[in-house]
């Protein structure tokens, strides 16, 4: 098992605060993420209640150049 199932969005953002990211802006429901040096872009979905599906988030955790394991340990 991954390990990403069923994680809270406001947590998910939390950690990749940790890991350097910060919330530039929030467009609807979506909180858009950056980085000094990085030129991606992460779109979080924050939506009450539901949890991020897991191919979203390791999309994401890739784009940040991280692994699921370090990410998991941010998310603690």
């Amino acid at each position: 098992m991954s390990g990403l199932h069923n994680l809270k969005p406001d947590r998910v953002v939390k950690a990749f605060e940790r890991a350097g990211w910060t919330a530039e802006r929030q467009k609807g429901s979506h909180v858009h993420l950056t980085r000094e040096g990085n030129p991606n872009i992460l779109s979080i979905p924050v939506h009450k209640g539901k949890p991020i599906k897991q191919g979203l988030l390791r999309s994401q955790i890739a784009k940040a150049g991280m692994t699921v394991e370090k990410f998991s340990k941010l998310y603690r």
